[in-house]
């Protein structure tokens, strides 16, 4: 269906990605390392604009840690890719991530950058719910100074694997819902969720990623959001694959 503006709706229910993640009961207690540091929400200053667009500045993800997911190609959204991409340096701190968590673990990527055009359809079908509150799906903003977090090449939505399978940390993927918040487990003391969310945030945060605050598998490197709650200048502004099926 077509929306005032042109742009195409997804009709029906929005997916759950239940094939994209299994229950954290998979991993034993004692595979999860004890006293990782608890989450904390940021105290970031105001986003700062996007440098200009930088055409061809991705690699694809590939690493034997990493799963690649292609959850919105899987589901059939308009515009989406089967291919993983990010800025060479975010793929070099993913690699970094995922090289320090434990035996057994390992990342499962469900999207990182993303078409502007799969942007606009994911905001506009979702916010069909004009009581979600806004925030999950970044607004696809055409000015290349507001570029969306996934559009510059360095964000990433993932979660933990054990021994290949992808984990449900509280909430399934692109679950827009109180729990997804990255610090929402915390206030309830001790779960099996809330110490792999730790885990996660330990290695992410290491590797120099920082977390939207509501959801809690979508990391940020280099990017506006990231700017703002690190005090660093922003690196990346709006790019493509160099694939020649770019939708702009």
């Amino acid at each position: 269906m077509r929306h005032g503006d042109g742009v195409t709706l997804r009709p029906g229910p929005l997916p759950t990605y239940d094939w994209a993640s299994a229950s954290s009961d998979l991993v034993p207690v004692a595979a999860i390392p004890a006293g990782l540091p608890a989450l904390t929400d940021p105290a970031p200053r105001e986003q700062p604009d996007a440098p200009r667009p930088e055409p061809g500045a991705l690699v694809p993800v590939a690493h034997p840690r990493i799963r690649l997911l292609s959850a919105y190609w899987h589901e059939g959204w308009a515009f989406a890719r089967p291919t993983t991409w990010l800025r060479p340096e975010a793929n070099d701190r993913l690699i970094t991530a995922v090289d320090a968590l434990p035996p057994g673990f390992g990342l499962a990527v469900w999207d990182a950058w993303r078409d502007p055009a799969l942007q606009a359809v994911l905001h506009d079908t979702v916010y069909r719910d004009d009581t979600l509150p806004p925030g999950f799906v970044a607004f696809p903003d055409p000015d290349p100074a507001r570029c969306p977090p996934h559009a510059s090449g360095g964000t990433v939505d993932l979660t933990l694997t054990w021994h290949h399978t992808p984990l449900s940390l509280g909430t399934t993927f692109d679950a827009f819902v109180p729990e997804a918040a990255a610090t929402a487990l915390e206030s309830a003391g001790p779960s099996h969720d809330r110490d792999l969310r730790r885990l996660l945030s330990s290695v992410m945060s290491e590797a120099g990623f920082v977390v939207h605050p509501q959801e809690w598998w979508h990391w940020e490197y280099g990017t506006r959001w990231w700017a703002a709650v690190t005090r660093a200048p922003v690196r990346y502004g709006r790019t493509a694959p160099d694939d020649g099926a770019n939708s702009e």
